[in-house]
Order: C-alpha cells, then structure tokens, then sequence
C-alpha cells in the first residue's frame, strides 16, 4: 500500500473553495509567515477517501474483534452512548457559559459524582482528572496536602508499591516526589505481609494498590493490610483500573481504602486507545475532601447546580474546567442502562475470565492457581523451555488466527506472562473461539515451532525487528531522506504485503 504522500501528483485537489475579489486579504502576523506553503500530500477526493478507509481497514479495535488485553478493560462501547454524546445539548455546550445555561450538564456531572462515590463507597468525587494515571497524581497531590496540614508532610517520604503493580504506580510516586518503596508477592499471588511489615513504618504516606491485583487475584490478606497502614496513621490509595471486577460486589472504600481513582474509559466504556480522551476521577473519604480540585460540581439549597470555587485547601486545578463532559455522558448512559443491576456487568467479566482460565490452564502454566476476578495470568514458560517458543510468538501467532495479542510480559513478577481479560461484553461462542485458537497454538508449538517463530504470516505487515524498531525509529516520511552522519543507515521500515 502507498504512502498518501507518494499517491500525490501537482495540483490535484480533494475539494475547490469559492474566490470571492471582494474579500479583504487576511493579516498574518509576520512572525507567523511561511516563506513556501507547507508541503501537504495533492490528491483527488475519491483518493484521500480511498487511502483513509484501506487504512481503517487495516487497524484492530473492538468493533472488528476480540480485544482480550488484559488490564485494559477494552469493552464494547454501546452506540447509544454516542448518540446520547453528540445531543445538541450537550455536544454544543461551551465551558464558559453561564451556570443557570448548563444546568442539564451540571445535573449529570452531579449525579454521576454520586453513583461513582456509592460504587467505590467513599464519600466525595471529583470528575477533573483526565486520565487514570492523572487520577493517580491527583491523589497523592491529596496524600500531601493532607500531611502538610498535619505537619507531617518532610517525615513521610515513603510510598509502598507491589511488585505487580502498574508501572504508572512508581512513575506517579516519583512525579510527586515521594520514594517508591517496593513489597513483595507472597506464593498465592497476595501482598507478601512478612515483607509488608518490614516496609511500612511512621516514615510510610501510603500504599497504592490495585485489588483485584494485575495477577488477577483478590488480596486475601486486605483487612489485615489496612490495620497495618492505618495503624501508622498512612492513607490507602486504589488503583481502580482493575475496578470492573467488583462493582456492586465489593467497595474499595469499606476494605479501608481513603482514594481511589476510576477509569471510566475501562469500567464505564469511554472508548479509549489511539490516545483518548480518557477519565479518571478521584473519590475520597471524608477527610480529604477538603483538598479535592477546584471547582467542586455542587447541588445548591434550591436545588439548583453550581461550581463551587471558595475552598481554600484545594490542591488547585489539574485540569481545565470540570473534566472531559463527552466521557461523562457516556459513562452516565452506560451506568444507567444496568441501574441496580451494576454487579451483573462484574459478575460476567469474573464468570468469563474463569472460563476462559478453566479452558487454557493445562496448555499453559498458571503461575497461580486460584480462581480469578475479571483477568488472569498464564505463562508460557514451558513453551519455552520445551520448544523454544516465547510468549511473545504466542501474541504473534494469535494475530494469524484474528485476535488481537492478549499483553504480555506483564506482570513482570511472572516470567513469559500473558495477561488475559475477556471482559463481560463477549459471548461464549467468541470465547471458545479464542481458546480453540489458543490451543491451537500451543500444539503448534510441539509441532512447528518455526511457525510461530515467524509469526504473524497472514496480516498486512509481517515480524518486525521490534529492538531495532525502538532504537532506530523513523518517525516523519520523506521523499528524500539523507541520514545523519551518527544515524542507522539502514532504518527500520514496514514490509509491505505482496500486490502492494
């Protein structure tokens, strides 16, 4: 398939714009003048369409397949939602209208704060964070203003972080200047508490900790870790991107937790990928709500909305206005098309995840063998060591059958991971399907290691040279490219597929 660029001919056009004489000629800023007009790709209408839909083609998403990635919740995303988004009302708002102009926005903000504060059982919600890993900033942004206040913010330097965790966990510890202090996995997959005690001391802010871990496992051991943080007066923190496994069945906050950050873009089916928007709001206890950002969506005495600027503890803006409105919408619809029956959503992605397990656990090594929550582990480590087959073949080989590659490598505490959630949106004949595929692959393994070792063989770009592709990355296309004295002469670039 040809680049845009090299489909261009001078002077083709994808649309004519009207001359008008009259019009007065535009004033640009001099500094803002180009000497020559920026080098676009000239092609017909028909043909930019053309390229644009061959591309879509080749991309995988959720509308097109099964998207089993574990820890990334990539669920359906129900098209009511979109047509509930693009409503004049709420698609045509502006951030700075009046408050008695957005009540309707204000209403649903409002409300979606309240469900959001009974799923996690906490008490106050903010919608401003845009992303999970913002969500995780703000919060420890909370855990700090909390001990400032309390004259205790130069003593607690320290924040516990599982081996399992997200790498977005120690990067966030260390953006808000807190020491990453790391806890083991004990031989079931729970917090190693021996270690934890070891760890955790009047030095200690607090834990974030996702639960269901990313082993896919619930800590059997909660209760008696939030006795020990909370027994040296340190917070508890939530990552809630595993919170798909539990709404409606357990609360983050009655196991003890202070924060917790939502992803709505996994549990609430924002669609995400491709960079965004995401969200990721923050709801607390009690007495952190003092601190939350600025401004606090509010229901007034009359029962009017408004935006609540006059808290003087807050941490300040981490974002612009209230926070992403389209995600909202679409996670209020989602939310409210189960009503009371929230915990059904949960329960299938645990009752489908334990399936799939069921089905893939004797071709596979289990790291751990325990029921599941929404997601579980494998590792093909004995591919490995019998056939030479990485997990990473595996993900390849998985492509040729149509599915897109489940993560891998991940958790790091178990070697040749592959991390698997099926989520609760997929149907059993789609789930069989991926495990016959699966297994499948593991009797190839036996029988054609070279097989998977070249893999994918059917997809439009083949095996790519993944380190040389890191180290030596082309990022902008040329007609003429004249490497750099110090650069790779010989760059990576995507084999085309045969006909192309």
């Amino acid at each position: 398939m040809k680049l845009i660029y090299e489909k261009s001919q001078p002077g083709r056009r994808a649309s004519a714009i009207p001359h008008f004489d009259g019009l007065p000629a535009a004033e640009v800023p001099e500094e803002l003048r180009r000497t020559e007009p920026p080098r676009l790709p000239e092609v017909p209408e028909f043909e930019l369409v053309r390229h644009i839909t061959e591309l879509s083609t080749r991309n995988f998403g959720i509308d097109n397949g099964f998207y089993p990635l574990g820890s990334c919740t990539m669920k359906y995303n129900p098209r009511v939602n979109e047509r509930l988004v693009a409503l004049p009302g709420f698609a045509s708002l502006h951030p700075l209208q009046d408050e008695d102009g957005v009540q309707g926005a204000l209403d649903l903000e409002w409300r979606l704060q309240e469900i959001l504060a009974e799923v996690t059982g906490l008490d106050a919600v903010s919608l401003q964070p845009a992303a999970g890993s913002q969500g995780e900033l703000t919060g420890l942004m909370l855990v700090r203003a909390y001990f400032e206040e309390r004259g205790e913010s130069e003593q607690r330097r320290k924040v516990v972080i599982p081996d399992t965790a997200h790498g977005t966990n120690p990067a966030s510890v260390t953006m808000a200047g807190y020491e990453v202090t790391p806890v083991k996995t004990d031989a079931r997959g729970n917090i190693d508490v021996d270690d934890l005690r070891t760890k955790v001391d009047e030095h200690t802010a607090a834990l974030m900790l996702t639960n269901p871990s990313t082993l896919g496992l619930f800590d059997e051991n909660i209760e008696e870790i939030q006795k020990i943080f909370h027994g040296v007066g340190a917070l508890m923190y939530y990552d809630g991107a595993n919170l798909n496994a539990v709404c409606g069945i357990s609360r983050p906050g009655d196991m003890g937790f202070d924060i917790v950050h939502i992803n709505l873009h996994k549990t609430f089916s924002q669609p995400h990928g491709g960079g965004g928007p995401g969200g990721g709001p923050i709801a607390v206890r009690d007495i952190l709500e003092p601190y939350l950002p600025v401004p606090a969506v509010v229901r007034n005495e009359d029962g009017s909305f408004g935006l609540d600027f006059d808290r003087p503890k807050s941490i300040g803006k981490v974002r612009a206005f209230t926070g992403p409105f389209g995600v909202f919408v679409r996670s209020y619809a989602y939310i409210r098309a189960y009503g009371p029956r929230l915990r059904e959503m949960s329960e299938t992605a645990v009752l489908n995840a334990n399936y799939v397990l069921a089905r893939l656990k004797d071709a596979y090594e289990l790291p751990y063998d325990r029921l599941c929550m929404h997601e579980f582990v494998l590792s093909a480590r004995n591919l490995k060591r019998d056939y030479g087959v990485t997990a990473l073949d595996v993900a390849k080989r998985l492509m040729d059958y149509g599915y897109h590659p489940p993560t891998i490598y991940f958790p790091l505490v178990v070697p040749e991971a592959l991390m698997i959630e099926p989520t609760e949106t997929e149907t059993k004949e789609t789930l069989d399907a991926f495990c016959d595929a699966m297994l499948a692959i593991a009797k190839e393994a036996a029988e054609q290691p070279e097989l998977l070792k070249q893999a994918p063989h059917n997809r439009p770009v083949r095996r790519l040279d993944e380190v040389r592709a890191a180290k030596h990355p082309v990022v902008k296309y040329g007609f003429e490219q004249h490497p750099q004295p110090d650069a790779d002469p010989h760059p990576i670039a995507i084999e085309a597929p045969k006909g192309a």
